[in-house]
């Protein structure tokens, strides 16, 4: 039977950790609390005195913390050194923070645990996996770092400075294949023991990762990743946590309740500490009995998404390849632009019956569009974009065409602007289709703002947001006031986009009325 021992580590809110040490252990589990010494005694003394009565609570030798420093890792092994000794029936620990909460009942963790006997931490290769996307890689091992980059920062980087003039490297212990990943992790009984022995009979490796930078995301993954067999390590977290793209901690307020329960994992971090109603709702959760949840698993999508709208900058100056290139000052580039691409693939099937320009179906947008062999700037989308000017060209060399038909979805503005820059003619057509609450859900799920099991009620918080997005792609190809632009749109009669078919394609009304004709044109 399942019986967690869940290791806080916390430094401010006294209140806080006391509430949320009793909502776990009123189902049976345990707490061992390591409060950091740098906090206020009277702080301490508080939870102590408030949670002493309670069997299930224990308090780890505590220290002092800081950021990026092995006394983190310390403090994780006081903790765990005292859940292993006081809590003999635990079976499983669980780091948490103290801004964590539970996001699904304690039925759901333990069936969880009890289904699969893993150890679950995320670990990855730390010199190959790309974990780390900026900043030190080797450098945070090779070099002894003495000093807290964040509060001794000259001293932190003096330091390092000196080392690397000197070449005062150090080799990382041969035995051990570095791992690297979240703090956050669930590990069994029998990995804690192992983990604590190691450290006892090996002091060579937590004297190593005691001047390391960051041990917190390397010193357990790596030993776990040393002592476990691998089929038995789950290489991922149980706790729920985005980045935004400065770096910092996404935190989550009143109104994250169903995104958090729909993600697949037992706890989420960072809760605001001002989110009073979604504490309480968080808190009352853990508890419950017979709770069935849905699992959508869209939170880092979605949040992506939501954040990003509002932060559309100028893209990077180009390269001077890029600004040099020419599709060719004789050619005529045709542009298709549409956001329902089944729609434009029925219109290009139209349009291959009655003209033999060669048509490129939506290059800039699905990677696994058939294309011939360019020399490897075809390979991925990537480089399509990047070297957009160069690959129209080839196209055109490929097809021995002066005439060219690509697809392309309505967000891509920059490349419609990128062409009509360019000494090639351009023309654009826009096919403008209605879109229903129905098209626009399915929409979200395939872009992975949803997901299957998504709830109604959040279908319905995001959809404004996404028919808003498409209109606003819309609107901004109308204002970018390209010079031959043309559309199609669902609502005009057959004549009326037979007309501009026509002129687009430069074919004979007869043939663009055959087109544009076709009983199921727009049809989802």
């Amino acid at each position: 039977m399942v019986q967690i021992a869940y290791i806080m580590l916390c430094h401010k809110d006294p209140q806080g950790v006391i509430d949320k040490a009793r909502q776990l252990t009123a189902v049976g589990d345990k707490v061992v609390i390591h409060f950091d010494a740098r906090a206020p005694r009277q702080a301490f003394a508080l939870m102590r005195e408030a949670l002493d009565d309670d069997p299930n609570v224990a308090f780890a030798r505590r220290v002092k913390c800081g950021w990026g420093e092995w006394s983190l890792v310390q403090a994780t092994l006081n903790g765990v050194e005292k859940a292993v000794s006081t809590f003999p029936d635990a079976t499983h620990f669980y780091l948490l923070s103290g801004d964590c909460m539970a996001i699904k009942t304690a039925e759901f963790a333990h069936h969880l645990l009890e289904a699969d006997d893993l150890d679950y931490i995320e670990s990855v290769d730390f010199f190959t996996s790309g974990w780390i996307k900026t900043g030190f890689v080797k450098e945070r091992l090779i070099y002894r770092h003495l000093f807290n980059e964040r509060t001794q920062k000259w001293l932190f980087y003096t330091a390092l400075d000196l080392q690397r003039r000197l070449g005062l490297t150090r080799a990382v212990p041969a035995d051990l294949e570095i791992m690297i990943g979240s703090q956050w992790w669930c590990l069994r009984r029998r990995t804690v023991e192992a983990v604590l022995r190691f450290v006892r009979q090996r002091p060579d490796v937590p004297r190593f990762f005691r001047t390391t930078w960051i041990p917190d995301e390397t010193f357990f993954q790596t030993l776990v990743h040393h002592l476990v067999p691998s089929p038995e390590i789950q290489r991922r977290n149980l706790t729920f946590l985005m980045f935004s793209d400065y770096g910092l901690p996404v935190t989550f307020y009143n109104d994250h309740y169903d995104l958090l329960v729909g993600q697949d994992y037992l706890f989420a971090r960072k809760i605001s500490p001002e989110a009073t109603d979604l504490k309480t709702r968080l808190g009352a959760l853990y508890a419950r009995t017979g709770v069935t949840f849905e699992i959508s698993n869209e939170g880092r999508k979605l949040h992506a998404f939501l954040t990003g709208r509002g932060r559309i900058g100028q893209r990077f100056a180009p390269r001077f390849w890029e600004r040099e290139a020419t599709i060719g000052r004789d050619r005529e580039l045709l542009l298709v632009a549409c956001k329902k691409w089944h729609v434009a693939r029925r219109l290009i099937d139209q349009i291959s019956l009655v003209s033999n320009v060669p048509i490129v179906d939506f290059v800039f947008d699905e990677e696994g569009t058939p294309l011939p062999n360019l020399g490897g700037i075809e390979s991925t989308i990537v480089k399509r974009s990047r070297h957009r000017r160069a690959l129209m060209r080839m196209l055109f060399e490929y097809y021995g065409t002066d005439r060219l038909l690509v697809c392309l979805d309505t967000a891509n503005l920059d490349l419609l602007k990128d062409f009509f820059a360019d000494r090639c003619e351009s023309r654009l057509l826009e096919v403008q289709c209605d879109f229903s609450d129905e098209y626009l859900a399915g929409h979200a799920r395939r872009v992975g703002l949803a997901g299957e099991r998504t709830s109604e009620e959040t279908l319905a918080r995001i959809l404004p947001t996404v028919r808003n997005d498409v209109m606003a792609e819309r609107d901004a190809i109308r204002d970018a006031e390209f010079a031959e632009f043309y559309r199609l749109r669902e609502r005009a009669t057959p004549e009326e986009n037979a007309h501009a078919l026509s002129v687009f394609l430069s074919i004979s009304p007869e043939q663009a009325l055959q087109i544009v004709s076709h009983d199921h044109l727009f049809a989802d």
